[in-house]
C-alpha cells in the first residue's frame, strides 16, 4: 500500500486517480475476454484459423491497451491538449487518405493498411475531437477575444465531412450526438440546440436519399421482409433461446450463423450463452462508468475538464448504447463495436486513448494547478 506522504509520480498518481473508474474498466475488459471465448471460436473455424485465434489476439491487444490507459492518465492538462491536437490532425489526414487508398470493405473505405496492420483512423479522431471541442468551448467562455464558440462549430464539419466521404454514417451520427451533448453542457442558447437538431434530421434524410447502403439498412429495419435480415434475425433469436439464464458457455447456436459474432454482435452471443441477467449486469456496468464520469465532471471546477469529461463519457456511453440497441433490434445495423468487449485492435487502442484522457482529466488536482493550466500554451 502506498503512503500518502510518498511524493513520487506514482504515489501522486495513485492518490489522485479515480480507482472506481479504473476498476470498472478492468471488469469490462475481463468480461470481454470471457464473451470472446464464446463468440470467437465459430468465426475462427469458418475462416480456417486456430480455435482461439481471436481470443489470443485480443489478449495481445489488451497489453498495449492497458499500458496506454495508464501512460495517458499521467498527462497534465496541457499535454492532453497537445496530444489530442496531434492525434486529430494525423487522424483526419489518414481518414482522407483512406477514402482514396484504403481497401473497400462492405462498400466503404474506412481502413488504411500499414503493411499487414490495418488501422481505422476515425476511431482515433473521436476522442481527440472531444478534447479539442472542449478546449474551444472553454477558451470561448474564459476569454472574450477568443472566438472559441465559432472554432468549436467549425470543428464539427471538419470532422464529419471525411467520415461522410468514406462513407461512415454511424460514426458521423455518434460524433454529432456527442458534440450536441457538449453544446448543451457548454450552455449555448437553445436556438443553437434546436438548430442542431433540425440539421441532424436533414442529415438523416439526405443520407437516406443519397446513400444506398443507408437506405437499405433503414428499409430492412422498418420492414424485415424488405431485404437480407440474416444477422438481425439471428441476433434476436439468440436472446429468445438464451432466456434469463442462458444455454450455458459453448452451447449457443446463433453464433454459428452470425458472421460478426466476435465483433458487432458479441452482445447477442452473451445473451444466448449467459442469459439476459448477465446482459443486464453488463448494461449496469456501462451505466456505472458513465454515471461515474458524469459525477466527476459535475465536481470539476475547471470548464475545460468538465466539458471534456462529459464528451468522453458521452462518446463511450453512446457507442455502447448503439451497439446494444442494434443487437436487440432497436436500431438499424451500424457496424459499431461494443467498447472493450468486441474484438478489434483499432477499437481497443482508440478506446484506451479516450479512457486514458478520461482518467487523466478526472484526477484530483490542486486548485493552483488549475489556475496555472494555460501556462504552457503561451510558450
Amino acid at each position: 500500500m502506498m503512503s500518502r506522504a510518498e511524493r513520487s509520480h506514482l504515489g501522486d498518481w495513485w492518490w489522485t486517480v479515480d480507482r472506481a473508474l479504473l476498476a470498472g474498466l478492468g471488469v469490462l475488459m475481463t468480461a470481454g475476454l470471457v464473451f470472446l471465448m464464446a463468440g470467437g471460436p465459430p468465426v475462427a473455424e469458418r475462416l480456417g484459423l486456430p480455435t482461439f485465434h481471436f481470443l489470443n489476439r485480443q489478449v495481445m491487444y489488451l497489453l498495449p491497451t492497458i499500458a496506454l490507459i495508464l501512460a495517458v492518465s499521467f498527462l497534465s492538462l496541457r499535454h492532453i491538449r497537445r496530444m489530442a491536437l496531434v492525434t486529430y490532425g494525423l487522424g483526419i489526414v489518414l481518414c482522407i487518405a483512406a477514402t482514396k487508398y484504403g481497401p473497400e470493405i462492405k462498400g466503404a473505405h474506412r481502413w488504411i493498411q500499414f503493411g499487414s496492420i490495418g488501422v481505422q483512423p476515425s476511431e482515433f479522431v473521436k476522442p481527440a475531437f472531444v478534447i479539442l471541442a472542449a478546449w474551444a468551448f472553454a477558451e470561448g467562455a474564459r476569454r472574450r477575444d477568443m472566438p472559441g464558440g465559432t472554432l468549436a462549430v467549425l470543428l464539427l464539419p471538419m470532422t464529419i465531412v471525411p467520415l461522410i466521404l468514406q462513407p461512415d454514417f454511424g460514426q458521423t451520427m455518434l460524433v454529432t450526438m456527442v458534440w450536441c451533448a457538449m453544446v448543451f453542457v457548454a450552455g449555448l442558447h437553445w436556438f443553437w440546440v434546436g438548430g442542431l437538431g433540425g440539421a441532424g434530421l436533414i442529415g438523416v434524410a439526405a443520407a437516406y436519399e443519397f446513400l444506398p447502403h443507408v437506405r437499405a439498412r433503414i428499409q430492412r429495419f422498418m420492414d424485415k421482409d424488405s431485404g437480407d435480415n440474416f444477422q438481425t434475425f439471428w441476433s434476436q433469436e439468440s436472446f429468445n433461446s438464451g432466456g434469463w439464464l442462458g444455454t450455458g458457455p459453448g452451447e449457443g447456436v446463433a453464433k454459428r450463423h452470425l458472421p460478426d459474432a466476435h465483433t458487432d454482435f458479441i452482445f447477442s452471443v452473451a445473451g444466448e450463452e449467459f442469459g439476459v441477467i448477465v446482459c443486464v449486469a453488463i448494461v449496469l456496468l456501462f451505466a456505472f462508468i458513465v454515471m461515474r464520469g458524469l459525477v466527476l465532471a459535475r465536481r470539476s471546477d475547471d470548464i475545460f475538464c468538465r466539458l471534456a469529461i462529459t464528451g468522453l463519457t458521452a462518446l463511450f456511453g453512446l457507442q455502447a448504447c448503439i451497439n446494444m440497441a442494434v443487437n436487440t433490434r432497436m436500431m438499424p445495423a451500424k457496424g459499431m463495436t461494443l467498447p472493450f468487449i468486441s474484438y478489434g485492435g483499432s477499437s481497443l487502442i482508440s478506446l484506451a486513448l479516450g479512457m486514458g484522457f478520461l482518467v487523466a482529466l478526472t484526477r484530483r488536482r490542486p486548485r493552483t494547478t488549475l489556475l496555472n493550466r494555460d501556462e504552457g500554451l503561451a510558450h
